[in-house]
């Protein structure tokens, strides 16, 4: 059941439905249902078309975003840990000779750091897997570690998580821990998009959360970059319609 589960979340990123319905539309023009078939076919292109534009795929992501708007960190409450939730294995910014984390409006790092440099919570726990070897020298949490330092946290203020390989062993893994140390409340931070499907995941593994969600915006200042098709708003189509499914999973799992 799991399995299917999972494999029709695959199938909702709009390449691989695509593909699907061309498949389904090549079979009916082998069946001679050459009206049905085109139609499909047609259908088939103008989906992934459409998904495409960058103002409609701005649209798609809302629809998740908006359950779960940026805050400031300022308003926080008070919590025993932060938790940041994996989600990159480069960070661009470290490429600066110069950065704080109150310039970088999308990285969860910068978020989890203000959180950190505003009190309101002694400790941040990165939780992100290792690499494919399993090696946790190598982990998302190790790599989040040594690029959080450089926005003003301290290694003594982190504890790593390094085992996890999706949200639900984020939530796992992290509940053990809140359990080890006595953590009653969390300050969560993920990107908005990824949020209502970790608040799931941690409230399930009986996690007192408080979301701190981090946009994922685009700037986009002239027609072109509105309108015009590319890889990168199909991408971004892509991860909200795949999230829809994630979080529908999260919901009917045990």
């Amino acid at each position: 059941m799991q399995s299917l589960l999972k494999l029709a979340v695959a199938l909702t990123y709009p390449p691989a439905l695509t593909l699907l319905m061309l498949g389904v539309a090549v079979a009916l023009l082998l069946f001679r249902r050459t009206r049905l078939g085109i139609g499909m076919a047609v259908l088939a292109v103008a989906w992934s078309g459409l998904l495409a534009v960058p103002t409609v795929s701005d649209w798609v992501r809302d629809r998740i975003e908006r359950h779960y708007p940026p805050v400031d960190e300022s308003t926080l409450p008070s919590a025993d840990a932060i938790v940041v939730l994996g989600g990159a294995m480069h960070f661009y910014w470290l490429e600066r000779e110069h950065v704080t984390p109150y310039e970088l409006e999308n990285s969860r790092l910068a978020a989890g750091a203000r959180a950190w440099l505003a009190h309101k919570a002694p400790v941040i726990v990165l939780s992100g897997g290792g690499d494919n070897g399993g090696n946790p020298k190598n982990s998302e949490a190790r790599l989040m570690a040594n690029a959080i330092q450089r926005l003003g946290v301290p290694a003594d203020a982190l504890m790593l998580e390094p085992e996890s390989r999706n949200t639900r062993d984020n939530a796992r893994f992290t509940a053990a821990l809140a359990d080890q140390h006595g953590f009653d409340r969390i300050l969560l931070v993920t990107s908005s998009l990824h949020m209502p499907r970790a608040v799931i995941e941690f409230r399930k593994a009986g996690v007192d959360v408080v979301p701190v969600p981090v946009p994922e915006r685009a700037n986009r200042d002239s027609w072109k970059q509105r309108w015009i098709p590319s890889r990168r708003a199909l991408w971004r189509s892509g991860r909200a319609i795949k999230e829809v499914g994630a979080i529908v999973m999260a919901r009917i799992q045990n």
